[in-house]
């Protein structure tokens, strides 16, 4: 059946034991990265059992994807969701009784709704899916309180096996998702934390980060990516300003319409656009497994979000890259917003888990490494997939005099002004408020005109990273005992040189994939196909399954379906038109010989 319906000759690691236990009748909870092949775990076993499997699936596109790619590999799926028709809803209800359906997706709140779970009772349910399951769990980083209502279903189904499915859980949510969905001694599968085809970067923002966002999409001129920003306004800046490059991009956030969301989706997932600009709920809806490059323009609030966000780059396995460009003021920033929860509990993980966030983008070491001791797996370093690995020793600039001129400018204010002010004061603005306060008249007035704005800010930050300023009453800044030290000359202050205009050398990622001619024309096929069947193109094949077709050149049917990825109803709705492609291709090869 692995062969036959998913193309796979073998299965990845863990997907074997979750299929054993499925098929065997025990609770699963399975903690496996994004991109390794959680969706198989389920689609499987219910291919080889009687009976509907019920997908519980948090939002309506990723249900709606999945139903998609399955009913191309020949798999009776439905879903049943809030945006259908009371017509469309009742066809479905009816296949269902009538056990023409094998998988049902739905979401969490209809799950729990007035007469579903009298509808289910009366259906042969072989088992039960709760996918994304960390949104069952208070300590996790996307509590829904419709997900803590799940645990129902072992109330009346209690003899019903439950497979539980998240990408992130520290052993603490691991553990509340247990108890929550009330699984009986289930099997705990839990895959380690390191995506060897992920290189991650975090660099420090410089400005609103544009440059640095164009410097680095110059090495994917062609492929697809998401840039994840902190507002609304930013996603439709950023957007435009991509636009403006020629960059095929579009914004993605809660304030546009749904016809405009569904357009930029549509869009992005049948390759017409390129880029999606998106503020952070984008990307949990989609399966679209050629994304090869995530970047987040300011600090996300938690790892857990972090790691799911970077997880949608590279699910097919191949070469992918993320960049976290990041500030102190992100950090400052989402503090405020923490500061709203009225639950002190709550909010003091969540402080917690900003500050960890932080320390991750500051730190030097290992990122994998990182995310793995935060998840409680204990991995290697990666050696070259993370920008801490990967850089030559990075030039180092001596602030200490710059950092004297900040802390003396706050000294001299009364620490009753921010940030803006102070760096206004160091480069001599004529601002109305500075006039009106009298800063003109200070003998630091002016002393900072050698740095412009974005460096006094990148100076600024680095005395956040060393404790010598905080954020007092009214964002005013004031002093630390640490900035005593800087000011009597005890204590240096140094910066990366990049940060104040000095080019910083890495050594590029590894694209062991090249995109050849050979590759180009099975992927303009490729968008040809799927055009004329109306489906994204990589449910046609993936990006892995495409490289391997242009290495290989089958000839025969046979030689095709030994292409991973590539099974008997993938083959019958698109592989003579592939293997003519290829006969062709490798007869060009030949006259060049």
């Amino acid at each position: 059946m692995l062969k036959k319906v998913f193309g796979f000759d073998r299965f990845r690691p863990f997907q074997e034991e979750a299929v054993d236990a499925i098929l065997s009748g025990q609770d699963l909870l399975m903690i496996l990265p994004t991109g390794g092949g959680k969706s198989l775990c389920y689609q499987l076993p219910s291919l080889l059992m009687e009976g509907v499997t019920v997908v519980v699936s948090p939002l309506i596109a990723l249900m709606e994807d999945q139903v998609r790619g399955l009913a191309d590999n020949g798999i009776s799926a439905a879903t049943i969701n809030s945006d259908m028709s009371e017509e469309a809803r009742n066809e479905v209800f009816n296949k269902v009784r009538e056990g023409d359906v094998k998988l049902l997706y739905v979401a969490p709140e209809r799950l729990t709704a007035n007469g579903f779970i009298p509808f289910l009772l009366g259906v042969d349910i072989n088992f039960f899916v709760i996918d994304e399951a960390h949104c069952v769990s208070e300590w996790g980083h996307e509590f829904r309180a419709d997900y803590r209502k799940l645990g129902l279903i072992k109330d009346y189904f209690p003899k019903t096996p439950v497979a539980a499915f998240t990408a992130t859980a520290t052993p603490k949510v691991a553990d509340d998702i247990i108890q929550a969905l009330q699984l009986q001694d289930p099997l705990l599968l839990r895959a380690g934390v390191f995506r060897k085809n992920l290189t991650i970067r975090t660099r420090k923002r410089t400005g609103n980060g544009r440059m640095q966002i164009l410097d680095f999409l110059q090495k994917y001129p062609d492929e697809s990516g998401i840039i994840y920003t902190f507002t609304r306004k930013e996603a439709e800046q950023t957007a435009s300003f991509l636009q403006t490059k020629g960059i095929p991009a579009a914004a993605y956030h809660a304030g546009l319409s749904p016809e405009e969301k569904s357009t930029t989706l549509k869009g992005f997932m049948y390759d017409r656009i390129r880029i999606v600009v998106a503020t952070v709920a984008f990307g949990m809806g989609i399966d679209k497994s050629n994304i090869r490059f995530v970047i987040h323009t300011s600090l996300p609030k938690t790892i857990e979000s972090y790691y799911q966000e970077i997880g949608r780059a590279g699910r097919d396995g191949l070469e992918s890259e993320t960049m976290l460009l990041y500030t102190k003021s992100d950090e400052i920033r989402k503090r405020e917003l923490i500061e709203q929860v009225e639950n002190e509990t709550y909010r003091n993980v969540l402080y917690d888990k900003l500050q960890t966030m932080y320390r991750f983008a500051l730190s030097s070491r290992c990122k994998h490494r990182l995310l793995g001791e935060y998840f409680s797996d204990e991995g290697e370093v990666c050696g070259d997939k993370c920008d801490s690995c990967l850089k030559e020793e990075t030039a180092q600039v001596d602030i200490t005099k710059e950092a004297q001129m900040f802390l003396s400018a706050i000294y001299r204010t009364g620490e009753r002004f921010g940030q803006n002010h102070i760096i206004e004061i160091l480069r001599g603005s004529r601002a109305a408020n500075i006039l009106k306060f009298g800063h003109d008249k200070l003998s630091v007035y002016g002393i900072g005109e050698m740095r412009n704005r974005d460096e006094w800010g990148m100076i600024a930050d680095r005395l956040f990273e060393t404790e010598a300023i905080a954020i007092g009453a009214h964002r005013a800044l004031k002093l630390l005992p640490f900035a005593a030290k800087i000011l009597r000359g005890e204590a240096t202050l140094q910066i990366d040189a990049d940060l104040l205009g000095q080019k910083r050398r890495l050594r590029p990622v590894t694209k062991t994939m090249p995109q050849d001619k050979t590759f180009s024309a099975l992927r303009t096929l490729r968008m040809e196909l799927a055009s004329s069947h109306n489906v994204p193109a990589y449910i046609v094949f993936n990006d892995k399954t495409l490289h391997e077709l242009s290495r290989a050149l089958p000839q025969s049917r046979e030689e095709m379906l030994q292409i991973s990825g590539i099974g008997e109803v993938k083959y019958e709705r698109y592989g003579e038109a592939f293997l003519k492609l290829c006969r062709e291709l490798a007869q060009q090869e030949e006259k060049q010989i």
